[in-house]
């Protein structure tokens, strides 16, 4: 009898332990961002429901530091996406058009458990989607960040950072990234080049918004971007 009292409460503890320890979130990632836009400096979509122009047409380069989507390990992932917030990304959740590059070195698997993760972040849902695959190469030298997809050919990101009072750079932080429930700040930089040539569109921007910023995302709802923001 004694054995069977013992049993019930190891059991009953395991399930008070269950019960108080958090689920793995189903997916989880933590990716590192290159990114700049047509917007000056700082981007103003942070801040109100429409961006300085009628458009807001920006580069993002993505490394993913660690993460996992089921039983897909997604550390070591590359994505680039490349598009045009519109106009109505801060009133109706929409944008005008998107094209997410992939690495080749990220596997089949790892794009498609990407591909709902990147557009869940986002939280948008765009007039115009197109997947494609494309090299990315992701630098930083000194206060230089440097990003290419397809060498250059089809988007280029050549950023400086912005010094700040102190010479050491400056972070924005207690902002809000898309439906990112945490980030590291906004390390601010301006765009020597920021251009793009991909899926039919093109444009081509200097001394403009850039930034980077490293996030952690993961299932379940998050902290968004105020209502003000794309």
């Amino acid at each position: 009898m004694r054995g069977w009292k013992q049993i019930s409460l190891l059991t009953f503890c395991l399930l008070v332990l269950m019960a108080t320890t958090p689920a793995k979130p189903a997916w989880q990632m933590k990716a590192d961002y290159v990114e700049a836009c047509s917007c000056h400096l700082f981007c103003p979509c942070y801040f109100n429901k429409h961006a300085e122009m009628p458009h807001c047409e920006f580069n993002m380069a993505v490394k993913v530091r660690e993460g996992h989507s089921g039983n897909t390990n997604l550390t070591g992932a590359k994505y680039w996406l490349t598009g045009d917030l519109g106009d109505e990304w801060g009133t109706n959740k929409k944008g005008a058009w998107v094209a997410v590059s992939f690495d080749p070195s990220t596997n089949k698997e790892q794009r498609d458990a990407l591909a709902p993760m990147i557009l869940k972040t986002c939280g948008l849902e765009w007039g115009e989607l197109k997947v494609q695959e494309a090299p990315i190469e992701i630098s930083r030298s000194g206060d230089i960040a440097e990003a290419k997809l397809g060498g250059g050919q089809m988007a280029h990101m050549k950023l400086q950072r912005e010094p700040g009072a102190d010479g050491k750079g400056v972070v924005m932080k207690n902002v809000k990234y898309f439906g990112a429930q945490d980030n590291s700040g906004f390390e601010m930089y301006r765009s020597l080049d920021h251009s793009a040539n991909v899926q039919g569109h093109q444009f081509s921007y200097s001394d403009r918004n850039a930034f980077l910023i490293s996030i952690d995302t993961h299932e379940g709802e998050g902290a968004g971007m105020s209502s003000g923001s794309h």
